[in-house]
């Protein structure tokens, strides 16, 4: 089957369970409008996950379908686009592209290198370090893992003598893997570390009237997310040990490459300067100012404009920041229309039902270790948090749990869950695709992974939100 083909195919089979929906009779408990707006949501999840067209694409499919259908009003089906969310993503891209254009994330990381780079487990660290730093600054973990730092980690296994059909085991698999790794961690920390994060905050908001803020977001994964960090170079060694130690080739390489880009430039420093002060408003919005994080975000990009640092012409191609707005906003009208109508809370009473047998606080571990695995049946986050968030920290309002620590869970997860297979999300592939790594060891290296994940995340991360009164 042909490329064509197999979209063709794809879209008929998100077309059919639409209709299978559609006309299914609806559950008691349930109106008919909301379960057809089940109908069309299920499609359009359907089409996330087989990718028969891009996800802007297929968004647009389910409005227009909800619309021309007179299931719910114009108003209703754009009111996503006024959420505040869909702004924060998509300033957050405009700032990316600043950070990645100007060569400030590639000199951080090829920084890091240079100062740590003398081992590979101080490349490893190099590796982590760079993540942590450019994770808030660049929404899209696909930019920040698959655009800046992945190339960096393939020129380090090459510097070594690593290549896909020759000593892969030498050093490129370690770097392969432990790059992919940390993105996630790096994703899960920050409410701008991955794209599709402001849904759970908006899901947050919605279900459980919970205000996860940027600084609450990386307050809560300030140690587990350290924590992880610290221990993953240690931990993919021990999974996939690298036949060579003496990683100077690889530090001088990134030395070369930092000379090759000469002195900083002027505006590389304005952008960081600009960046520092984000950071320092999204940390203090309850003590100072009052400023929300999407304030915030948009006082960047005026600033970058206003300095000069980032022209209006970039700004009007950033066709990531567009298309985001066009996907983002569609799927928060979708799932606004979902929690609105009941849906959402009546699948979480079906699932908080169950879970309440086992006690309020077990019964959030319970049900955050079946939306980590589910991930399984996902081809991408984004997809995957659409599809359950709402419905799981519904779940966790109606058997008790308590509501920051459902939360916590859901927004780390939801990221987290990624190390699950190699196209779960962009970087994934992208590190994957560098062919360093077999299917089979990805996949065993992952669910060891998340072992490692459920280890740090519930226990020290336990342990940290209890300490803050999360608990």
């Amino acid at each position: 089957m042909n490329e064509q083909s197999r979209r063709w195919a794809g879209l008929a089979a998100c077309v059919l369970l639409t209709l299978l929906i559609w006309f299914m009779p609806t559950p008691m408990g349930l109106e008919t409008q909301a379960w057809r707006i089940l109908g069309v949501f299920a499609g359009v999840i359907a089409a996330l996950i087989l990718r028969p067209f891009p996800m802007g694409a297929a968004v647009v499919f389910g409005l227009a379908a909800l619309m021309t259908t007179q299931t719910v009003d114009k108003k209703e089906a754009l009111a996503g686009y006024g959420d505040s969310v869909v702004w924060l993503v998509a300033a957050a891209f405009l700032f990316a592209n600043a950070v990645v254009t100007s060569g400030l994330g590639k000199r951080i990381a090829l920084t890091l290198v240079d100062k740590w780079g003398g081992s590979m487990i101080g490349l490893g660290y190099a590796v982590c370090g760079a993540e942590l730093i450019l994770g808030p600054a660049i929404p899209s973990n696909t930019a920040r893992g698959g655009g800046v730092l992945s190339p960096i980690v393939r020129s380090l296994a090459e510097a070594l003598d690593s290549h896909p059909d020759k000593n892969s085991e030498r050093a490129g698999q370690y770097l392969i893997q432990l790059g992919a790794h940390a993105n996630l961690i790096a994703a899960a920390m920050f409410l701008t570390g991955m794209a599709a994060n402001p849904l759970v905050q908006d899901a947050a908001k919605d279900v459980l009237n919970v205000e996860f803020t940027w600084a609450t977001w990386a307050w809560g994964a300030l140690m587990p997310g350290l924590f992880g960090l610290g221990i993953l170079p240690w931990f993919i060694r021990w999974l996939t040990k690298p036949t060579v130690e003496d990683t100077r080739p690889a530090q001088k390489a990134a030395r070369l490459q930092l000379e090759e880009m000469g002195p900083w430039s002027r505006r590389e420093i304005g952008i960081g300067v600009i960046f520092a002060g984000m950071i320092f408003l999204w940390a203090t919005h309850k003590y100072l100012h009052g400023l929300g994080s999407t304030e915030v975000a948009w006082l960047g990009v005026a600033a970058l404009l206003l300095t000069g640092f980032e022209d209006w012409s970039a700004v009007i191609k950033n066709s990531s920041a567009w298309d985001a707005v066009v996907w983002l906003g569609g799927l928060l009208s979708m799932a606004t229309l979902l929690r609105e109508k009941g849906v959402a809370s009546w699948f979480g009473d079906q699932v908080g039902g169950w879970a309440s047998g086992f006690g309020a606080t077990a019964a959030i571990v319970v049900l955050a270790v079946v939306y980590f695995y589910s991930m399984y049946g996902f081809s991408m986050l984004t997809g995957h948090i659409m599809a359950l968030a709402g419905v799981f920290l519904s779940a966790a309002a109606g058997a008790g749990a308590p509501a920051m620590a459902s939360v916590a869970l859901i927004a780390y997860f939801s990221n987290l869950c990624g190390c699950l297979t190699n196209y779960s999300t962009g970087p994934f592939v992208i590190y994957f695709s560098f062919r360093y790594v077999p299917a089979p060891r990805w996949f065993k290296t992952g669910f060891a992974v998340s072992l490692m994940h459920m280890a740090v995340w519930l226990g020290v991360g336990g342990l940290w939100w209890k300490l803050i009164g999360w608990w």
